[in-house]
């Protein structure tokens, strides 16, 4: 049994990973903005729920608090942000690269003493497609997602033996931000992918759990998105 921590576990593909690992029968903590709301999601799988802002960085610590040991480690939170560099919205901006960068880092910072170093300890932080196929209002969005494959290469050299990988999911299909989009939109993204198909949950999740297991991959961003940055 392992001790996992997946931040950003409420709804979505974060969810999809906390629920796999509880089925399994590891002992799963997830985490929330809302404190009702992670206790609901966490209750429904049989977890832990903590409520924690990313977006707010000095009180990540108190809110980790009470995770004594960690194996596994998934920093899922994420936030939608369209911003343009001709309309920019400071505020906003400020927001995701304080919650996906200095967040993020933080939650490492305060969980790395309670992980043992070893390589069967893993961290694993989602990017996204953006930084490499950026499209308008991908401003801060596509700044962050790269950023994200700098924090990786330099918390896998710091933490060594623990290993640290990205992954970085395309358009996936079934999550519940893109599950309600027009059939046309989906079907045209569909259409860009060689596979025909579009990335699904189950198959991040899938993903997830190959780079925390896999005791050789270390310091590398997945792509999950079926080929789609080949067109």
């Amino acid at each position: 049994m392992s001790s996992v921590v997946v931040i950003g576990g409420t709804a979505g593909i974060g969810h999809e990973i906390a629920r796999t690992r509880a089925e399994r029968g590891d002992e799963v903590v997830l985490t929330g903005r809302d404190a009702h709301r992670a206790d609901t999601a966490a209750k429904g799988i049989g977890a832990r729920g903590l409520a924690l802002d990313l977006s707010r960085p000095r009180e990540i610590a108190p809110a980790l608090a009470g995770v004594e040991h960690v194996d596994h480690l998934v920093l899922a939170g994420i936030s939608r942000d369209r911003n343009t560099v001709t309309e920019y919205d400071i505020e906003a901006a400020l927001q995701l690269v304080t919650l996906k960068l200095v967040g993020y880092t933080e939650v490492v910072h305060t969980l790395v003493p309670r992980m043992h170093t070893a390589a069967e300890s893993a961290v694993v932080i989602f990017g996204g497609q953006a930084k490499e196929r950026p499209y308008p209002g991908a401003t801060t969005v596509a700044t962050v997602n790269a950023g994200v494959t700098g924090l990786v290469r330099t918390l896998a050299t710091e933490l060594a033996p623990i290993r640290v990988n990205a992954i970085h999911p395309g358009i996936v299909g079934d999550s519940p931000f893109w599950a309600d989009k027009p059939a046309e939109v989906l079907e045209n993204y569909r259409a860009q992918t060689p596979t025909g198909q579009l990335a699904r949950m189950r198959d991040v999740v899938d993903a997830v759990d190959f780079l925390l297991c896999n005791v050789a991959v270390n310091g590398v961003d997945l792509a999950v998105d079926g080929g789609w940055l080949l067109r």
